[in-house]
C-alpha cells in the first residue's frame, strides 16, 4: 500500500528513453520545418495553406483537445463515471458538422480574401476600415489564449511529476522549454506535422491503456461488476448527472467554432473537397481518444479506490499512474509521450493564434497600416511574440491554483461564447453588421466571466451556454438595428465555393 501511495513511480529506464525519443523527434520536426515558415507569416501561420487531409483531421482534432483529455476528462470520470462521456459526445458531433458545412466557406473566403488569421476573417467579412473590429477581437483572444496556454503548462508540471518524479514547478518549466523550441523554430508546418504525429500517439495510447488495465482486472465483466456498484449505482449510470450537468457537458462543444486554433486548420488545406474525408477521419479520432479517456478514468478508479492513493492526491494523475501500474516501460513511455502530445498539440497552436493576432492583425494591420514590413521582419517579430506569450503563460501557470479541467473550460468557454456564435453567423447570415459582431464577441467574453465569479451563477450551469446564448442574441438585435456595407452582399458571397453559388441552398 505504502509503494502505491507513494508519488515516486520507479520510473524505468527504458520508459525514459522511451520518451526522449519521442521529444528528439518533435526537435527535429520544428528544426526541419523552420526553413518553410521563415519564408513569410503565412506560411507561418497558417502553412501557406498547403496542409493535406490527414494532417488538417488529426491536427484540428488534438490541438483542441489538450491536457483537458488526458489529465481532466480521465479525471473527471474517475470522480463521477460514465457520466462524463457526454462531455466527449458535445464536441465530436458540433465539429463533425463544422468539417461538413463551416469549413468549406471559411476556407474559400479565406483565400478570396487573402486572410491568414481569424481577425483577418472578421476584418474582411464587415470591412473594418478603423480597424475597431479587429482589435476587439485581438483583445478576446490574448486574454482567452494566455490562460489556455498557461493551463497546458500546468498539465505538463503535473505530468512529469506523476510520471518522473519531478516537483511539478519542474516539470512546468521543461514543458515550456520544450514548446518554446519548436514553436518559435517551425511555425504552423512543425505545429501541424507534430500534432498529425502527438494525434496519433493519443489514439494508440488511449486504444491499449483501458484494454490492458480491464483485462488485467478479469475482462469486462469484472470491470462492469466492480463498477456497477460505486456511488450507489450512479458510476455507471449516464443519466447521473440530471438535465442540467447533463446539458452543461454536451454544451462544451458549443466552444468548438469560436476557438481560433481549431479554425485555423480549417483555413491551411490545401484541397477544401477533401474536407468531408476529413470530418471522417476527424470524429474517428474523437470518438477513440473521448471513449479510451472514459474507460481509462473508469478503470483507474477500480484499481485506486479511494483518491489519496493517487499522486497528490488528485484525481487528474490517474492516467499516468495507471499506466505505470500496468504497461510495459516502452508502452509507459508512449502514454507519457501522449500527455505531452495533447499538451503540446494546443499550446503551439494557440500560441501562433495570439502570435499572428499580435503580429499580423495588431502591428502590421493596425499600427503600420499602409506601410511596407519585409516577410522577413514579420517572421521575426512573430517568434519574438511567442517567446513573451509564453512568458506571460509561464507566470501565470506557476500561479495556477485550479485543476486544468477547469481553467480549460474557462478558457474555453471565454472563446467559444465570443466566436462561436459571431463567427456562424457571419458565414451564414447576410445581414449581420459590424456592430452587431462587436456587440456580441463583448457580451458574450464578459457573461462568461461574470459568470465564473458569482458562485451561485456557475453552479447553476457552464458558463459557455449563457454566455453563447447572450452573445448569440445581442448580434442579431444590433444587427437588425444598424446597417451593414454597401457591398455586403458581394462580401457575404465570397464565403460561398463556386458550385455553390448556383444552388438552391443559398
Amino acid at each position: 500500500m505504502d509503494e502505491i501511495q507513494s508519488l515516486s513511480m520507479g520510473v524505468d529506464q527504458v520508459a525514459v528513453w522511451s520518451f526522449i525519443g519521442y521529444l528528439v523527434m518533435i526537435v527535429i520536426i520544428g528544426i526541419y520545418a523552420a526553413r518553410f515558415s521563415s519564408m513569410d507569416i503565412s506560411n507561418f501561420f497558417i502553412g501557406g495553406r498547403k496542409m493535406g487531409m490527414l494532417v488538417v483531421a488529426l491536427s484540428a482534432v488534438v490541438s483542441g483537445r489538450s491536457a483537458w483529455l488526458l489529465l481532466g476528462v480521465t479525471g473527471m470520470s474517475y470522480v463521477m463515471g460514465i457520466s462524463a462521456v457526454w462531455a466527449v459526445l458535445g464536441y465530436t458531433i458540433v465539429e463533425f458538422f463544422l468539417f461538413f458545412f463551416y469549413a468549406p466557406r471559411i476556407r474559400h473566403f479565406s483565400e478570396v480574401r487573402d486572410c491568414i488569421t481569424v481577425p483577418d476573417f472578421f476584418a474582411e467579412r464587415f470591412d473594418d476600415k478603423n480597424g475597431l473590429l479587429r482589435s476587439v477581437v485581438v483583445l478576446i483572444i490574448i486574454i482567452f489564449m494566455i490562460a489556455y496556454v498557461s493551463a497546458q503548462f500546468v498539465a505538463g508540471g503535473k505530468a512529469f511529476q506523476s510520471s518522473f518524479n519531478l516537483t511539478e514547478t519542474q516539470g512546468i518549466f521543461l514543458t515550456t522549454g520544450i514548446i518554446l523550441f519548436y514553436t518559435m523554430v517551425g511555425g504552423f508546418l512543425a505545429v501541424s506535422l507534430t500534432d498529425t504525429i502527438q494525434g496519433l500517439f493519443m489514439v494508440v495510447a488511449l486504444l491499449v491503456l483501458p484494454i490492458i488495465a480491464i483485462a488485467h482486472m478479469g475482462g469486462t465483466g469484472a470491470f462492469i461488476t466492480h463498477t456497477a456498484g460505486l456511488e450507489a449505482g450512479n458510476f455507471f449510470n449516464p443519466l447521473a448527472l440530471g438535465f442540467g450537468g447533463l446539458a452543461g457537458f454536451l454544451a462544451i462543444g458549443l466552444g468548438s467554432p469560436g476557438n481560433p486554433h481549431i479554425i485555423a486548420r480549417y483555413m491551411s488545406i490545401k484541397d477544401p473537397k477533401k474536407l468531408k474525408s476529413v470530418a471522417m477521419v476527424g470524429t474517428a479520432a474523437n470518438v477513440v481518444m473521448g471513449l479510451g479517456a472514459v474507460l481509462t478514468g473508469m478503470a483507474g478508479r477500480v484499481y485506486f479506490p479511494e483518491v489519496n492513493m493517487l499522486p497528490g492526491a488528485d484525481p487528474e494523475n490517474v492516467y499516468p499512474y495507471l499506466a505505470a501500474q500496468h504497461l510495459h516501460p516502452v508502452l509507459f513511455g508512449v502514454v507519457i509521450a501522449s500527455i505531452f502530445a495533447a499538451i503540446m498539440s494546443t499550446a503551439d497552436s494557440q500560441l501562433l493564434v495570439a502570435a499572428s493576432a499580435i503580429v499580423r492583425d495588431l502591428y502590421e494591420k493596425l499600427i503600420k497600416k499602409g506601410q511596407h514590413i519585409s516577410q522577413a521582419h514579420l517572421v521575426l517579430y512573430s517568434r519574438m511574440v511567442v517567446v513573451v506569450l509564453v512568458i506571460l503563460a509561464l507566470l501565470l501557470g506557476l500561479m495556477a491554483e485550479q485543476l486544468v479541467f477547469w481553467l480549460v473550460l474557462f478558457a474555453w468557454a471565454g472563446l467559444g461564447a465570443a466566436f462561436g456564435p459571431t463567427s456562424i453567423l457571419a458565414l451564414y447570415w447576410k445581414k449581420t453588421t459590424k456592430a452587431g459582431m462587436i456587440s456580441g464577441m463583448l457580451s458574450g467574453a464578459i457573461t462568461v466571466i461574470v459568470w465564473t465569479r458569482v458562485a451561485w451563477l456557475s453552479e447553476l450551469m457552464y458558463e459557455l451556454i449563457p454566455g453563447f446564448v447572450v452573445s448569440f442574441l445581442v448580434t442579431c438585435l444590433v444587427s437588425m438595428f444598424t446597417r451593414a456595407p454597401k457591398h455586403a452582399g458581394q462580401l457575404f458571397d465570397s464565403m460561398l465555393p463556386a458550385p455553390a453559388k448556383n444552388s438552391s441552398d443559398y
